[in-house]
């Protein structure tokens, strides 16, 4: 199975699961994979952003994605292969597609700075992968520090057939999306899958502009498949009340630094996770940071009662 432009729904971004000592956690991803696939999720990101990929050796990576492929019961996963050198990532990207990756991620160095450079790494990259190999692109220019326009990304997918997605994380980033769509309705661009990141904290908005779904991490993936799904049926309201509630939640877990410790806390509070830890170096939560989700979960399982977790 090989990532097309036709990708729907949420392409959830898995976390690693570490026990307290730092090794990889192999009955948690069978946990987590499991419950993606109950959720109703159309897909899997491993080695994401957030993924603490840089922590981990090239075979521990390899063995993180083959046990997440082994586990996902036919859902595409995808790999983050970005890398300082084009041969680490034509090394990481067929490893991964020979064990059944269906395509993967490239984030834009913090390097390029025209839109020259830009459109030039990835005409660089995917020849360098195999151009057989379906890619996304990450924009994410909060993080990456690199601004691609609506006229970038649509000279990458012109030039690059092997583009079949877009994962939309600018921010504000509202406008990018409909003037995108807005490309393929005058035919100067074909369609790509756009899904969506930050944590899902503009997707009740995000779908209405004509994104696809999420493609993000936030720790109720089952939330957004639902979101997904509901204005895919046309209820915008039910959407919006769902996503709501959830708000709150999903701006603290989107907090820079400490947003990926509070995911794992929050699915460890789940049952998917042995352990919230992260892989060092890494800041512990701390006991007013954990009381604060606590009481953030505690109030979201008045309206949800998925968040009302055991202590």
């Amino acid at each position: 199975m090989k990532l097309t432009a036709e990708q729907k729904g949420v392409v959830v971004i898995a976390p690693t699961p570490f026990l307290d000592d730092g090794s990889i956690d192999v009955p948690s991803i069978d946990r987590l994979a499991d419950f993606y696939v109950q959720a109703g999720t159309t897909g899997i990101t491993v080695l994401g952003q957030l993924g603490e990929a840089p922590k981990l050796a090239f075979d521990e990576a390899a063995s993180v994605v083959a046990r997440y492929i082994s586990k996902a019961q036919g859902l595409p996963v995808v790999v983050g292969v970005s890398a300082p050198g084009f041969a680490a990532m034509a090394a990481l990207s067929k490893q991964v597609m020979d064990l059944g990756a269906a395509g993967v991620m490239i984030a834009p160095p913090n390097t390029l700075r025209t839109d020259d450079q830009i459109v030039n790494y990835y005409r660089q990259a995917s020849r360098a992968i195999g151009e057989d190999i379906p890619f996304i692109i990450q924009d994410y220019p909060l993080t990456f520090s690199v601004q691609m326009t609506p006229g970038v990304i649509r000279r990458i997918v012109s030039e690059n057939p092997a583009c079949v997605m877009l994962k939309h994380e600018d921010w504000p980033g509202l406008e990018k999306i409909s003037t995108l769509r807005g490309f393929e309705r005058d035919g100067s661009m074909r369609h790509i899958s756009i899904m969506c990141g930050n944590n899902g904290l503009f997707l009740d908005f995000e779908m209405s502009r004509g994104a696809d779904g999420a493609n993000t991490g936030y720790c109720f993936p089952d939330m957004l498949c639902d979101v997904v799904r509901l204005y895919g049926e046309g209820k915008r309201d039910a959407a919006h009340d769902l996503f709501d509630a959830h708000l709150p939640l999903i701006r603290y877990e989107q907090q820079p630094g400490v947003g990926l410790a509070v995911r794992k806390y929050v699915l460890m509070r789940r049952g998917l996770l042995s352990s919230a830890a992260l892989r060092q170096p890494a800041a512990p939560l701390t006991a007013q940071t954990r009381e604060e989700v606590d009481y953030l979960l505690a109030r979201l399982a008045k309206h949800d009662r998925r968040a009302a977790v055991a202590p």
